[in-house]
C-alpha cells in the first residue's frame, strides 16, 4: 500500500530508521520469539541503544526530545515486526515511567528513571485487579499513612512486565470515603518486603509479553515515594489516557499493515484455477476493505496525536481510534487468514501469528463496550 503522508521531515526519517530496523534486526527473529516467548537481550540492547525507551521525554530529561506523534510513529513501525516486543518498548516509554518523571525527586531520577531510559531497568504499571479493571471506583489495593512511611496492600492482576520489572507505578486508594478522589499512584521498587509476583501467565498470543499477578503485603516505602498530590491520582492518570489510547491504537495500526501486507503479497503468488487469486472479485474486495480500513485508522490516529503535541483535548478522539483502529487490525487478521487459507493455519507462517497478536488490543485502554458507551456520553447522546 502507498507510504503514509507526513508532515515534517522528523517524521519521515524516523519512519525510514525504525522500519529499516524492523527488517533487518526484528522480522528475521519474529517466529523464533513468538514460540520461544522470548526477546534477546542484545535485540533489547540495541533498542536501548538507539534510546528509544526515552522517544517521549525531553532530552534535559534523559530522553531523546520527541513527542506523541513520533512515539507512535515508533509505535507502529515496531509492532509491524512484532506487536509483543512493540508492547514492551512502548509501556516502558510511557505507563512504566511517565509517573516517576513526573512526580519523582531526583534521587528517584538518578536511580530508576536514567536507567530505565537506558534499558537497564523496567518499569511496570499496576491498574488492573481481580474485581476492578475499568472501574476505578472499586480499586480496592490501599495505601495508609503510618508515620513517616506508606503502608501498601493489596493485589494487581494481568500487569505487563511484572515478572522482568525492576519498579512498579502502583495505583491504591488513600481514602475510601472519597472514591476515585482518595486514589493515588505510588513508587514500589521490585525488592521492597512484602512484594509478591505470581508466575508469568500463560497466554494465547504475544507470547513475548510478560504478564503476572503482583500481591502487595503491608509493604513500607517512604513517604517521598507517593507519585503526584494525594487525592490527585486520578488526575494524573486522565493526563495520559489520551496518549494510552494512541499508543494502543498504533500497536493496532502497525499489526493491521503487517497481515495486510502479508495477505497482499500471498494473494499476488498464489495461483488457483489458472490465474493468480488477486484476479477475483472476492479476493479484491477483501483487500480494498483492508486497505481503506487502514487509511482511515491512519488519518485518524495522527489527527489525533496532533492535537495532544498541540496541548489540545482529544479524549473522544483517543477512545475513537482506539476502538476503530484496534477493530481494524482484528478484521485485518482475520481476512489474511481467509485470503491464506489453510497456510495461515499453520505455525510455519506469519497470518496465525496476528490473529492471535490481535485480541491483545481489544483490553488496553478500555475495553470496546466502554469506550463506545464513553463515545456516546461525550457526544451528549
Amino acid at each position: 500500500m502507498s507510504k503514509p503522508a507526513l508532515r515534517s521531515d522528523p517524521e519521515k526519517l524516523l519512519r525510514q530508521i525504525i522500519s529499516r530496523f524492523v527488517a533487518q534486526e526484528i522480522t528475521p527473529l519474529a517466529r523464533d520469539m513468538d514460540e520461544s516467548g522470548k526477546i534477546p537481550k542484545e535485540l533489547m540492547r540495541k533498542i536501548a541503544q538507539m534510546r528509544l525507551f526515552g522517544m517521549r521525554y525531553p532530552v534535559k530529561g534523559g530522553g531523546c526530545g520527541g513527542n506523541s506523534t513520533l512515539y507512535c510513529i515508533m509505535s507502529e513501525e515496531l509492532a509491524r515486526g512484532l506487536l509483543s516486543l512493540a508492547a514492551k518498548v512502548s509501556k516502558q516509554c510511557l505507563m512504566g515511567t511517565e509517573h516517576l518523571y513526573r512526580f519523582g525527586s531526583k534521587e528517584m531520577h538518578e536511580k530508576y528513571f536514567a536507567p530505565a531510559m537506558r534499558g537497564e531497568k523496567i518499569g511496570s504499571f499496576c491498574l488492573t485487579e481481580p474485581e476492578a479493571g475499568g472501574d476505578l471506583g472499586a480499586v480496592a489495593t490501599t495505601a495508609t499513612k503510618d508515620g513517616d512511611e506508606w503502608v501498601i496492600s493489596g493485589m494487581k492482576t494481568w500487569i505487563t512486565n511484572a515478572p522482568i520489572a525492576d519498579f512498579f507505578t502502583v495505583l491504591c486508594q488513600t481514602d475510601r470515603s472519597k472514591g476515585v478522589r482518595g486514589l493515588n499512584f505510588f513508587f514500589v521498587p521490585r525488592d521492597t518486603p512484602g512484594v509478591r509476583i505470581s508466575p508469568r501467565f500463560e497466554t494465547l498470543g504475544t507470547r513475548t509479553t510478560d504478564i503476572a499477578e503482583v500481591a502487595f503485603n503491608d509493604c513500607r516505602i517512604p513517604g517521598e515515594y507517593i507519585l503526584g498530590e494525594v487525592g490527585k491520582g486520578l488526575k494524573s492518570l486522565l493526563s495520559i489516557l489520551a496518549d494510552i489510547r494512541s499508543m494502543t491504537a498504533a500497536l493496532a495500526l502497525g499489526l493491521a499493515k503487517a497481515a495486510y501486507e502479508t495477505a497482499f503479497q500471498y494473494a499476488k503468488e498464489r495461483q488457483a484455477f489458472g490465474k493468480t487469486i488477486n484476479k477475483y472479485q472476492l479476493i479484491q474486495s477483501k483487500i480494498a476493505n483492508m486497505a481503506t480500513d487502514i487509511w482511515a485508522a491512519e488519518l485518524m490516529l495522527y489527527e489525533t496525536t496532533r492535537k495532544i503535541d498541540a496541548g489540545l483535548p482529544a479524549g473522544k478522539e483517543s477512545m475513537m481510534v482506539k476502538y476503530f483502529a484496534t477493530e481494524t487490525a482484528c478484521r485485518c487478521c482475520d481476512e489474511a487468514t481467509r485470503i491464506m487459507g489453510a497456510y495461515a493455519y499453520s505455525m510455519e507462517y506469519p497470518a496465525q501469528r496476528y490473529f492471535r497478536d490481535a485480541r491483545f488490543l481489544l483490553y488496553g485502554g478500555g475495553t470496546h463496550e466502554v469506550l463506545q458507551q464513553n463515545i456516546a456520553r461525550e457526544l451528549k447522546f
